[in-house]
């Protein structure tokens, strides 16, 4: 299987596949998978646990999102790319500019207290800020591999820290969710995720 990604020197994958080159060598996509989702449930329930008052939805806590599920598996955890990405006809933010990027969404983030607060507001705001956001990082895109993921469960944990549900997406196709992705990247247009984000949030 060709790599999901184009990349100008690929180097990143085994040769022929699209697995990332990994700690333990595993070559095969069915058992790599497995294993990050394994991994992903994990996090999700000592992050979730881990969740007071005192957390700050801030570029290091998203940073940590990634190494610290990832880290056992991939050595590139927690590193931002330095390098160009596109898929498809989506092109993410250019290589030397993700860090720089990164801080200026971050830093507007902060402007808004990290999305805190959020509790008694109504959900159409909660769920219009969510989606700004998520989009920002959608098209960011600043890691080798696990964006969406990762993105995934940052939004799931502010959520849960307002006293929401994790986003529930069962009610929509995974096309239906690329669609809006593709929809942030291309047009900066996040209308159709806040909609989706909308019909997700729940107390």
């Amino acid at each position: 299987m060709a790599s999901k990604y184009q990349f100008v020197d690929n180097k990143f994958y085994y040769q022929g596949s699209d697995v990332p080159q990994n700690r333990f060598d595993i070559k095969e996509s069915a058992t790599i998978h497995e294993i990050e989702k394994e991994l992903l449930e994990e996090a999700y329930t000592i992050l979730y646990d881990e969740l007071d008052e005192d957390v700050l939805f801030d570029e290091a806590y998203f940073i940590s999102l990634h190494k610290r599920t990832f880290e056992s598996l991939y050595e590139w955890a927690g590193e931002f790319r330095d390098f160009n990405m596109a898929k498809e006809e989506s092109r993410f933010c250019q290589g030397e500019f993700v860090k720089s990027s990164s801080r200026k969404i971050f830093n507007e983030l902060q402007k808004d207290n990290y999305l805190r607060g959020y509790e008694d507001k109504p959900k159409e705001e909660f769920a219009q800020k969510l989606a700004y956001y998520k989009c920002e990082l959608i098209a960011l895109h600043p890691f080798y591999e696990l964006n969406g993921r990762v993105t995934r469960m940052f939004f799931d944990m502010m959520a849960a820290y307002n006293g929401y549900k994790f986003i529930d997406y069962s009610g929509i196709t995974p096309k239906e969710y690329i669609d809006a992705s593709i929809e942030c990247v291309q047009f900066a247009d996040c209308s159709r995720l806040e909609t989706i984000i909308l019909n997700g949030l729940s107390k």
